[in-house]
């Protein structure tokens, strides 16, 4: 597809969350490489004009690259390598092997030369014990980028209605595009982050009669009702710019439905002890929070994949129904907008989107990038 967007390169892309920021920042994303499979379906149904590859990063090699691009500059890289071995939730690991992709990403930059790079991860990559792996890491960013960073940026402060701090790494090649300061990055966060009230109140919930086969992605209407539903609501029901979407989702939501309302069963002591919660407190076995209405919701985690023991993350109680929240429900909290399609089951949905950067603070900062590439051509 010709284009006279900035294109980037999507790398540990998982279902999408900062490649979509990209886009709805004007970027095109070529191509998306992740290794993951299941996590990476959700980016071909999304983006269909992405070339998605899935593969290990570090089987590509120069003439891989040149066959990808197929002549095309690159401008942008844009990733977030695996975190779990930096995570401060669960063990970690100076060897663990997801540490070293950390450098890979760094490689391929050294490799393909882009205007720039945004590397995300999570906080536990600056700890100390860490540090010896992010410093090897950076030594072998080239000497030609002027490095922003590393800066932690919480995507509440991006317009999302979750708390989740990430650790944040810009580099800009000042002979192409303008520079970026962390001053100026920093004041240009916003200061009020969205309710949990203004982010899911409109949406459907879950009941046993409207739920479907899980190869539907858990179809239901949106309730209709009287109130006037949030800029952030409609911001999120909003239909999706040229070319992104799957046809199966957009055909749905002109028709007023909805993905990803799948029910999950509690037994009945479940949802006494739930009821028995107040919002703002911890159910007392299974430690998952109550969200309140009035505030945001903590950090949606990802649980494990199969071949790391299949263990499901917490997930927050609804403000006022005893019981979790959905798909949706979760995607909305975390900045994905309604079209986006993320798995048919609910294992692989939450994974989804407890892997991802929000994509509110992708767009925020690929903004701010965007901006820099724009002066620059302007001169």
């Amino acid at each position: 597809m010709a284009t006279s967007k900035p294109l980037v390169i999507d790398l540990f892309s998982g279902c999408g969350g900062l490649g979509l920021g990209a886009e709805l920042a004007g970027f095109h994303s070529l191509a998306a490489v992740d290794i993951d499979k299941d996590l990476q379906s959700a980016y071909s149904l999304n983006f269909p004009l992405t070339q998605t590859i899935n593969t290990d990063l570090a089987l590509l090699n120069p003439n891989t690259w040149k066959s990808i691009l197929d002549g095309k500059r690159i401008d942008g890289i844009i990733g977030g390598p695996p975190c779990q071995g930096f995570s401060r939730i669960g063990l970690r690991k100076a060897d663990d092997p997801r540490n070293a992709l950390l450098g890979q990403y760094f490689r391929q930059i050294r490799e393909l030369k882009p205007r720039f790079f945004l590397m995300e991860n999570v906080e536990g990559i600056l700890d100390e014990k860490n540090k010896p792996v992010l410093d090897a890491a950076l030594n072998l960013i080239p000497g030609n980028y002027h490095v922003i960073g590393p800066l932690k940026i919480n995507a509440l402060d991006c317009g999302a209605a979750t708390s989740r701090k990430r650790v944040v790494i810009i580099g800009i090649d000042p002979t192409s595009m303008d520079r970026i300061s962390e001053q100026e990055i920093i004041a240009s966060l916003v200061k009020s982050p969205v309710t949990v009230r203004a982010a899911i109140s409109d949406i459907p919930s879950p009941h046993e009669h409207e739920l479907k086969s899980s190869k539907f992605f858990g179809w239901t209407r949106y309730k209709t009702s009287s109130f006037d539903m949030s800029d952030y609501a409609l911001k999120m029901r909003a239909m999706p710019p040229k070319g992104l979407g799957s046809k199966l989702s957009l055909d749905r939501l002109i028709h007023g439905e909805i993905s990803g309302i799948i029910n999950t069963k509690h037994t009945q002591s479940v949802i006494e002890r739930f009821s028995e919660t107040r919002p703002g407190e911890t159910d007392s076995i299974s430690r998952y929070p109550r969200l309140s209405w009035g505030g945001h919701c903590p950090t949606l985690r990802a649980g494990t994949g199969s071949d790391k023991g299949s263990f499901q993350a917490m997930r927050p109680i609804h403000p006022s129904e005893p019981r979790v929240i959905t798909v949706r429900e979760a995607a909305r909290l975390q900045g994905f907008p309604d079209w986006f399609l993320f798995h048919p089951t609910i294992w692989h949905s939450f994974r989804m989107i407890g892997n991802s950067v929000s994509p509110l603070m992708s767009h925020h900062l690929m903004d701010i990038v965007a901006k820099k590439l724009e002066c620059r051509a302007a001169a």
